[in-house]
């Protein structure tokens, strides 16, 4: 099998290629045989299709996984790129006082208080920010998705007054 026949096989999904039966041998504690014989047996088939499902099944699912991981942490790495860069001069304290909005932040016209009703993520640290836990909710002025933004996370000049 060439390099070639590798690659063109890797984009066609494992049950869609025609199927080559391969005879796979492996040792597998006492107790997993006899769970894959009852269970067979419970459902009329031969334990090696149970096996080949079960193998399936498996492969799919870690795939799945990988493919879901593989979206957040390039999310998390957009999010990352979105910030700006510090730099590594001081800036004077009326500067420091007027910056700029980070980009995630920009088109927000204010930030609403919240009190999380289930578990989520800051959109800016990643932090993950529990239910019952004071958030902020930024409000933009056109579209985007939603900002849930942790307390500590909130820009100095949005700070909301201690009551």
């Amino acid at each position: 099998m060439t390099d070639d026949d590798r690659d063109s096989r890797a984009l066609v999904p494992r049950r869609a290629q025609a199927r080559k039966e391969r005879v796979l041998h492996t040792r597998v504690p006492e107790v997993l045989a006899q769970e894959l014989k009852r269970l067979a047996e419970s459902m009329r088939v031969p334990v090696s299709n149970v096996v080949r499902t079960c193998l399936e099944d498996a492969v799919d699912a870690v795939s799945s996984m990988s493919h879901r991981a593989e979206g957040e942490l390039q999310g998390l790495a957009d999010r990352l790129g979105e910030r700006p860069e510090r730099p590594s001069h001081r800036r004077s304290s009326s500067a420091s006082q007027e910056e700029a909005p980070a980009a995630p932040l920009a088109g927000v016209i204010g930030f609403q208080p919240l009190l999380l009703a289930q578990n989520t993520v800051c959109s800016l640290s990643g932090r993950e920010l529990r239910t019952g836990e004071q958030a902020y909710l930024g409000i933009r002025s056109g579209t985007g998705p939603p900002l849930i933004i942790a307390p500590e996370c909130l820009p100095r000049s949005f700070e909301a007054p201690d009551e």
